[in-house]
């Protein structure tokens, strides 16, 4: 026998009642069905925004960490230039400091 989830209110009706009962059962089963998938749907489409957001965040994240790879090579290379031109003054003024010591003691 099929056994129908009634609200208390319905349950304790009498036997000339079990008609009108059953009807109401029957409502009260299928709002509650339609109750339920309203709010499955709500939460399913609560999720699916809550998935956009986290595939747009993704996608924001993944752009600014190529732009910060390509800042960071970009820096280290300025870094290696300036190095180089730094090794390349430091060799000029020792060159300098040669030359002026050698007029010092020429003199």
């Amino acid at each position: 026998m099929r056994k129908h989830y009634l609200p208390n209110s319905l349950q304790h009706r009498s036997l000339s009642n079990r008609h009108i009962d059953r009807f109401r059962a029957g409502h009260y089963i299928l709002g509650v069905s339609e109750q339920t998938n309203s709010q499955f749907e709500q939460a399913l489409k609560r999720l699916e925004t809550r998935m956009d957001d986290i595939v747009r965040v993704c996608d924001q994240l993944r752009e600014e960490n190529r732009s910060l790879r390509e800042r960071q090579e970009s820096l280290m290379n300025e870094r290696a230039s300036l190095l180089q031109k730094n090794e390349l003054v430091r060799s000029k003024v020792e060159a300098m400091i040669g030359r002026l010591k050698a007029m010092e003691s020429g003199s």
